[in-house]
């Protein structure tokens, strides 16, 4: 029988419609091997990375590897990440898992019907800037425009493993086989645009792991457009 998260997690997929929203939607996972609640968030995740109005990224995080797991994919700079996010919201603490959607609504654990609803606000809200990424062979080509008054606005690039298998041996989720979708590998600023006049950057690529482009407000506003190449 399945559970009621499986059913749940069921009903996020199929309530994915074609969206109004200028770009997809934006969904950071941010979770770890070493932690015990983050396994049903996880496996709701990974239904949300098949829609194609959404673009999620699973950001491993590294302050849970002293209670006796080392997540292989934690990456110390998502900890900073999430704070930034914690800091701009006035929240004291950082935990896992939490979903973030477009860098502003706060999701704690794993709830599906609330995260669907928040998706589906953000996908009804129309943003100033609009953005195209496109690439032939080693080189990424970005281009936006600003029909608002957005500025202040960092471009980033990510680099993401559509999905992985891992076999944990030690700490609180000893024993467990777990899979973890869209897991982000390398994330970094590659720009920042004022908004003053249209955007056009050209960024030098490698290899064939699927690419993110986003443009946020900050390091950690609001994400304005978002453009992913699978």
């Amino acid at each position: 029988m399945k559970s009621v998260l499986s059913v749940l997690a069921a009903a996020l997929l199929s309530t994915a419609t074609p969206g109004t929203a200028d770009s997809p939607v934006v969904v950071e996972l941010f979770t770890s091997q070493g932690c015990s609640s983050c396994p049903p968030a996880d496996k709701i995740f990974a239904e949300l990375a098949q829609r194609d109005d959404v673009i999620a990224l699973a950001l491993h995080v590294d302050y849970w590897d002293y209670i006796g797991w080392k997540d292989e994919f934690a990456v110390p700079a998502y900890a900073d990440r999430q704070r930034g996010y914690a800091a701009a919201a006035q929240r004291r603490s950082i935990y896992t898992p939490q979903m973030v959607v477009n860098g502003q609504t706060d999701i704690v654990g794993a709830r599906p019907m609330e995260l669907s609803e928040a998706i589906a606000k953000h996908a009804a809200m129309k943003s100033p800037v609009t953005l195209d990424v496109t690439r032939q062979g080693d080189a990424l080509q970005i281009s936006a425009q600003n029909t608002g008054d957005a500025a202040q606005m960092v471009v980033q690039l990510v680099r993401y493993t559509p999905m992985s298998n891992t076999r944990i041996t030690r700490g609180e989720n000893a024993g467990m086989t777990l899979d973890y979708a869209n897991v982000a590998w390398d994330w970094k600023a590659i720009g920042t645009w004022d908004g003053r006049s249209d955007l056009s950057l050209n960024v030098p690529v490698t290899g064939d792991a699927p690419l993110v482009v986003l443009v946020q407000q900050g390091t950690d506003g609001a994400i304005l457009a978002a453009d992913a190449l699978r």
